[in-house]
């Protein structure tokens, strides 16, 4: 059993010393409309975890319930995740749609108790009907309808003898139920649209809610684990399965909290924008949070598992750091990849005193002693070195290769400049060098004292290749949308070089160029014709605020610092019933999202704060994201009569976002200006000339410049590198410092690249 026993498992141990199940049973159910990523690898560790270690199984199934948006692609890529982390469900993959007409008998016999009607009021009508989180809501005049009405209407709606929209069926619960859930939810639709598995078979879909408890009733699940956005939604589930009487045992729901991640964004919706909108190459981009990305990238099963054991299994929704992740690929990889040395940026150094050459036998895994595997490094007298590990006007503390500094070649000899050779541009082109014979690593007798050794690759032997180096794909902690992408998140080296022992025949081979990081063969691009390594992580966090030298020698082992583990024993309160009223309120009446909605119901100060600045400006949704975001981090070092600004400057600087008169990024400039200075928004816009340019005569001149200044990628992107375009915008809002509008800039770059 998991060495952590969390509230799940607590949960699950007592329902079986109680004897409520025989066995456990747990379903992982993702909805086949995009690629799953990391947030679902949570939560497939905790669904097949937690089955394994009580000797149960877990299903996989596909929650195909609505025809518009689902694909047989993303049932692959949900497989595929499932496996490649190591899991196997039991018997074949399971789908909604296999239950369709079972759980259509179902809601006929709620028909016929009674408890289910169908409704032709519009949209519209039934919101209004729904009431508040204060007020009672009203029935629809249609759910007097007889049960042989019902049954007729319900009847033809599977025949579609209706439009979408024009009726619905709905469960009769409590129209003044405190959870706005219960207040007659809809159990079906009709959606005339062709399922990728049941073809035109059907014409009306049910609800997640409806389908969700009885596909796991059937399926004999005994404990059905969600996410915490469903934690009100658990009222229907009960409901659904109590009011119908089934044969016991039933399955129970049980919530936890979703992960989120700093630096990226983990909604599907805003990863489908990235990938139609080709600001990314596709679901499995290295830069993409998706499975598929990660394992692009080169990131390993065991360093998500480990990852995901790490975060724990929580209650409440909280943020974590992306490093912990990249720390766990580290650790990870640290004693699995072997060494080898590269060269990114090469220049040419001619040892003139070397003659011939030799086989310099050298160890992949130096700080490893006990383990074994090593290789022969060609050396001649013509090698190449790093740019950066050569300066013939060092800074102070430089500890590399200088004209008065010798330096030694990584497992070679040491060597000292004797003449910089440039070009007509003052740009280092070689280095004439001597070596020392008798400073050969291993048997050094030459008594000479150096700083640093340094990596290189022969010139004759060493192979040419593509190297990709990703960066976080978003600038910002917590990204709001397009403008927040990192235009810098991925730079293309085309000519750097490696020692020939990297390019082998062996498959999913990971390396550490020894200074530069870990890297990994690229699965989609890599040919023998051009070998393509993506850069999987750094040897440090080259994000972390704390600056570390840069002529620490990277090859060391980094020291392993234990990252912050949230891991949370024993179940959390519910939320008061305050404070689901106030869910209610924020998610169904101001369509906050549930994350946010459940940030500001839990904590009453954040509430209070919400709730005075929108008695200012109606904008629920841009002021909630604010305060749930950019306050309260601000609240969690401060009282809320230490902020040198109130409700009053937030509405200030909503207004000036909603009217376009900052972008999204600058506002984040003006809330840090806010914090530490206590001026109004409007006064920091107005003196640090911020206003947001929208105007195409200021914009077009700057695109064409840029245009002018790439002619290489415009010819790239137009041969059908689409990636390309967010590399376009990222240079425009570049030379504007952010200030230009990026829907105008989107709009004019795509007319301009035609």
């Amino acid at each position: 059993m998991s060495e952590h026993k969390d509230f799940l498992r607590v949960i699950v141990q007592e329902d079986l010393k109680k004897g409520k199940y025989s066995n456990v049973v747990t379903r992982f159910p993702p909805e086949p409309n995009g690629f799953p990523h990391i947030g679902h690898a949570k939560s497939i560790c905790i669904n097949f975890g937690i089955a394994s270690d009580f000797n149960g199984f877990c299903n996989l199934r596909m929650d195909d319930t609505n025809p518009t948006t689902e694909d047989t692609k993303y049932v692959e890529a949900l497989k595929d995740a499932v496996q490649w982390l190591g899991f196997e469900w039991k018997d074949e993959v399971r789908y909604t749609s296999n239950y369709f007409q079972e759980i259509y008998e179902y809601a006929v016999q709620l028909i016929k108790m009674g408890k289910a009607y169908v409704d032709s009021i519009d949209e519209e009508q039934m919101r209004e009907y729904r009431g508040t989180v204060t007020e009672a809501g009203k029935r629809s005049e249609f759910a007097s309808r007889s049960i042989e009405e019902n049954l007729e209407l319900f009847e033809k709606m599977k025949n579609g003898e209706f439009k979408d929209g024009e009726h619905v069926l709905r469960a009769k619960i409590d129209m003044s139920a405190a959870n706005m859930k219960l207040r007659d939810p809809l159990l079906y639709r009709i959606r005339h649209a062709h399922h990728f598995r049941t073809q035109d078979k059907w014409c009306i879909y049910p609800m997640y809610d409806f389908a969700h408890c009885l596909s796991d009733y059937i399926e004999g699940v005994t404990h059905s684990i969600c996410t915490l956005e469903f934690e009100n939604n658990r009222d229907i589930y009960d409901w659904v399965l109590d009011e119908l009487n089934l044969t016991p045992p039933r399955p129970y729901q049980h919530e936890f909290a979703r992960l989120g991640i700093n630096y990226t964004v983990m909604s599907k919706r805003k990863l489908l924008e990235l990938v139609n909108g080709n600001y990314v190459s596709g679901w499995d981009d290295p830069r993409m949070p998706t499975i598929a990305g990660l394992k692009r990238r080169g990131y390993t099963r065991e360093s998500i598992i480990n990852f995901c054991d790490q975060i724990g299994i929580a209650k409440a929704n909280s943020m974590v750091d992306v490093s912990q992740l990249e720390f766990c690929i580290r650790d990870d990889l640290n004693t699995k990849a072997p060494r080898v040395m590269a060269v990114l940026d090469p220049i040419k150094v001619t040892i003139e005193n070397y003659e011939g050459s030799e086989q310099i036998e050298a160890s992949y895994y130096p700080h490893d002693v006990p383990k074994e595997g090593s290789r022969k490094i060609p050396f001649s007298n013509v090698v190449y070195i790093e740019r950066e590990d050569f300066s013939d006007n060092p800074v102070k503390g430089y500890n590399r290769l200088t004209p008065n500094q010798a330096v030694r070649l990584r497992h070679a000899y040491i060597i000292t400049c004797k003449e910089v050779i440039k070009d007509s541009n003052g740009n280092v082109v070689e280095i004439i060098a001597e070596y020392n014979p008798n400073s050969k690593s291993g048997s050094d007798t030459s008594g000479i004292k150096v700083k640093s050794a340094i990596q290189w690759v022969d010139v004759k032997s060493a192979k040419k290749i593509e190297v990709r180096l990703y960066d976080r794909l978003y600038k910002n902690e917590a990204p709001e949308g397009l403008e927040d992408l990192n235009s810098n998140s991925l730079t293309i080296i085309k000519d750097a070089l490696v020692e020939p022992a990297v390019i082998t025949d062996k498959v999913d081979e990971r390396f550490q160029f020894e200074r530069q990081g870990y890297f990994y063969a690229d699965s989609v691009d890599y040919s023998d014709e051009n070998p393509v390594f993506n850069k999987i992580v750094g040897l440090k966090d080259s994000w972390a605020k704390k600056s570390q030298s840069e002529d620490k020698p990277k090859e060391k082992v980094v020291k392993k610092q234990e990252p912050k583990k949230e891991i949370v024993h024993g179940s959390a309160a519910e939320m008061t019933d305050e404070q689901k009223e106030l869910f209610e309120k924020y998610s169904t009446e101001l369509k906050l999202n549930n994350e946010v909605s459940n940030i500001l119901a839990r904590d009453e100060v954040l509430s209070k704060f919400f709730q005075e600045t929108l008695e200012q400006l109606n904008s629920p949704v841009s002021i909630a994201n604010i305060i749930a975001n950019d306050v309260a981090k601000e609240l969690k070092e401060k009282e809320l009569s230490e902020l040198k600004f109130g409700s009053k400057e937030i509405a200030q600087l909503v207004k000036m976002i909603d009217e376009e008169t900052i972008s999204n990024k600058i506002a984040k400039q003006v809330f840090e200006e806010m914090v530490e200075s206590g001026i109004s928004p409007e006064k920091i816009v107005e003196d640090k000339g911020l206003v947001q340019i929208s105007d195409p005569s200021i914009i077009l001149p700057i695109i064409d410049e840029v245009i002018a200044k790439n002619p290489d990628n415009v010819e790239k992107y137009k041969a059908g590198n689409q990636k390309l375009f967010g590399f376009f915008v990222g240079q425009v809002l570049k030379s504007t410092g952010g200030k230009a509008n990026p829907k105008v800039v989107n709009e004019l770059v795509t007319k301009k690249l035609k």
